[in-house]
């Protein structure tokens, strides 16, 4: 038998997440572990939103601009490959696209 609520979540960023009925397992440690999916779900959102925008301001500079823009956008793709939020070999093929991008614009 499972139990159902609301709940509603707020991010750093400030947007805020409102999921219904959720079934939750009567076992403890089952319940603790959908908590913290949940909570990492979240977390792991923020994180790829933030990659995404870093990506697209890549793609959108030119110049000593493009430089910087990948310069951070290679820093959040090493942190995001690092802790699974994208996996390593996308990452990699990312940098390596968005490398010769930016090689190509100077």
């Amino acid at each position: 038998m499972a139990y159902f609520f609301g709940l509603s979540f707020r991010t750093d960023s400030g947007a805020t997440f409102n999921v219904t009925e959720v079934a939750v397992p009567r076992i403890k440690s089952a319940a603790k572990r959908m908590r913290q999916g949940r909570a990492r779900a979240i977390h792991n959102r923020t994180h790829r939103s933030e990659l995404r925008t870093a990506l697209r301001k890549v793609r959108a500079a030119t110049g000593a601009e493009a430089a910087t823009a990948y310069a951070e956008a290679v820093k959040l793709l090493d942190r995001a490959a690092q802790k699974s939020i994208v996996h390593k070999n996308a990452a990699a093929r990312q940098k390596s696209r968005l490398a010769k991008l930016v090689a190509g614009r100077k």
